[in-house]
């Protein structure tokens, strides 16, 4: 169903609204890994369930990536990503007087919703309303999910020692709530609308699946990184400030990866050369993870956060340039995105069993790289003028 735009009461209200929802869709998740070992004390969650914090709501994200038409068809964009946000808050807001091990997986499940809710609603709002305006307000869009999570990591243990990790969590309900109210009011000039039936999704074609393999490996670099990258520098005796200090550098450089990475975009019509490239940086910053971690842990963040935040657009991209119309580039985005994070997701579980068993999270490294060479092979395949029609193999 077609509509047209209407204009918000302040377009500045609007590009606010949109830079807070992105900045509350990570904290639940990078907020965790800082304060693992204090949570594990409070609770004894093993490191199994323990990686189900970050595998839930990272698999609940391909879900709704998957019913994502679907979704807005049954709640409108609109009142889906409100409701979505209302959901985060609520999430974060129950773990302060439930906060126990399986009320905390049960939170990470409910933030996993509110979360993918957002996640998938947002961007269809934006292209609906601002065709004009669509990769600037990505842009500001896919900052604010970066910079939360950097808030959250180099935050996590320094509020945690004010105010007791469980507080912590809770805390973040604030924001999220002002995301909420901020995002009902910026929004309640636009019509509500459904969206249209769309294209389906492309379970038949063997290059969609490769596609969506491949985003699924590299996203779950991000996740074990951002799950277990804290907890196995305080194993080494770092503290969980400077642990967490860390990961927020790792995810400024993500950001910083990602815009360069797409102002370069058309100097690369053949994107073998940045995929490569980007996938060799994250394989050297595993080796120095590997290697000798306490002396190269600066490489390794810098290697790391360049590696992640530039494959994260580049895989989307990749993916776009295999079709032509927008219903197929949507269909195409919802299946890689969908089947994509439930393959993420078991990266943070698969790596807290190893740590259960070994007590060491070397051995997950060592996987990871093996996905990252994996990768490297299938990235040769993305040829310019690849596309689901003509070449389905």
């Amino acid at each position: 169903m077609s509509s047209i735009p209407v204009r918000a009461p302040s377009n500045a209200l609007l590009v606010a609204a949109i830079i807070l929802l992105g900045l509350n869709l990570r904290p639940i998740l990078a907020a965790i890994g800082p304060l693992l070992d204090a949570i594990q004390a409070g609770t004894g969650i093993s490191s199994a369930d323990a990686g189900l914090l970050t595998t839930v709501p990272v698999f609940a994200m391909g879900l709704c990536a998957l019913a994502g038409a679907q979704l807005q068809r049954r709640l409108g964009v609109v009142r889906g990503i409100s409701l979505g946000s209302a959901i985060i808050a609520l999430a974060c807001a129950l773990r302060w007087p439930l906060h126990g091990s399986a009320a905390l997986i049960a939170t990470a499940a409910l933030g996993g919703l509110g979360i993918a809710l957002v996640q998938a609603l947002l961007p269809a709002f934006i292209k609906r309303y601002f065709p004009e305006r669509a990769g600037q307000l990505m842009g500001f869009y896919t900052t604010g999910i970066m910079g939360g999570a950097a808030l959250a990591a180099a935050s996590a243990s320094p509020l945690a020692q004010q105010v007791g990790w469980q507080a912590l969590l809770a805390l973040w309900a604030l924001p999220a709530a002002g995301a909420w109210l901020l995002w009902r009011r910026a929004s309640a000039s636009h019509v509500q609308v459904s969206g249209g039936a769309g294209a389906s999704l492309p379970l038949a074609s063997r290059r969609a699946w490769l596609l969506m393999v491949f985003f699924g490996i590299g996203t779950g670099a991000y996740t074990l990184v951002l799950a277990w990258l804290p907890p196995f520098y305080t194993e080494l005796g770092w503290s969980a400030s400077d642990s967490g200090l860390l990961l927020g550098g790792l995810t400024l450089m993500e950001v910083l990866a990602g815009l360069a990475v797409s102002s370069m975009l058309n100097r690369f019509p053949d994107r073998r050369p940045l995929l490569l490239g980007v996938l060799l940086a994250i394989l050297a910053g595993l080796a120095c993870l590997i290697v000798a971690p306490a002396q190269l842990a600066l490489p390794a963040v810098i290697l790391l956060g360049i590696g992640i935040g530039a494959l994260f657009p580049l895989s989307l991209i990749v993916s776009l340039d295999h079709v032509t119309d927008p219903a197929s580039a949507g269909a195409l985005l919802g299946f890689v995105q969908g089947g994509g994070y439930m393959i993420a997701s078991t990266m943070p579980f698969i790596a807290g069993l190893i740590r259960q068993h070994s007590s060491s999270l070397a051995q997950a490294w060592m996987v990871m790289a093996g996905g990252v060479v994996l990768l490297l092979v299938m990235a040769l395949r993305f040829a310019p003028g690849s596309s689901l029609r003509s070449r389905p193999h």
